[in-house]
């Protein structure tokens, strides 16, 4: 059988099961409780958070890993199906990285020159580069246990998708630790942990999703 005939057998299937919706939602809950237990035990919340909501650039990290969840989750579930296009989702998602882009270059435009590397440096670096792969693991692990009972015609697309669904997640548990604000920060450090992330969830579904 071909693999195009296999593919439209599988979306014209009958078997009644549950919205991929529903049974994301169902895995995503033990998935970001680990996650959770795993940001309390190791990071916390920084002592400032709440005094922290009044600050323009610390709100537009949080929402800016927010939205980036919520728009890769909407990816995995178009990719979901045999048939699922990608949607609006990966516009969105490059809205969200120009958006970004945006700020980074507003925030060269109104710090002098000498303090751009100190702003991008920060001061936890190596801490964001480890913390959000290991925040962001057990959603990834439920998300692709989600997929494994889907058929995604790109496996290794919907493994991508689930691996930056899941580094949002963990980014933004870890943005309300993290003392350093900075859009320069965020598009240095968080986008490369959000890079190591999207690889793994790549390699990974490329090899656990095919069908």
């Amino acid at each position: 059988m071909k693999t195009s005939d296999l593919v439209q057998l599988l979306a014209a299937d009958q078997v009644v099961e549950p919205a991929p919706a529903h049974s994301l939602a169902r895995a995503l809950l033990p998935g970001v409780a680990v996650a959770l237990v795993v940001f309390i035990a190791l990071a916390g919340w920084r002592a400032d958070v709440l005094a922290s909501l009044a600050e323009p650039r610390f709100v537009f990290k949080l929402l800016l890993n927010l939205a980036a969840a919520v728009a890769a989750c909407g990816f995995v579930l178009r990719l979901a199906r045999p048939l699922g296009g990608s949607g609006p989702w990966p516009l969105l998602l490059l809205g969200l990285a120009a958006l970004l882009l945006g700020a980074v270059v507003l925030e060269l435009l109104v710090l002098p020159r000498e303090q751009w590397w100190d702003s991008a440096r920060g001061s936890n670096a190596t801490w964001c580069l480890r913390l959000i792969p290991a925040l962001s693991a057990g959603p990834l692990v439920a998300t692709l246990w989600v997929l494994r009972r889907s058929a995604p015609a790109r496996p290794w697309l919907a493994g991508l998708a689930a691996g930056l669904m899941s580094a949002g997640i963990g980014g933004l548990l870890y943005a309300t630790h993290c003392p350093d604000d900075s859009p320069l920060f965020v598009v240095l450090w968080y986008g490369l942990a959000t890079l190591i992330v999207a690889t793994a969830g790549a390699l990974a579904g490329a090899r656990l999703l095919r069908w």
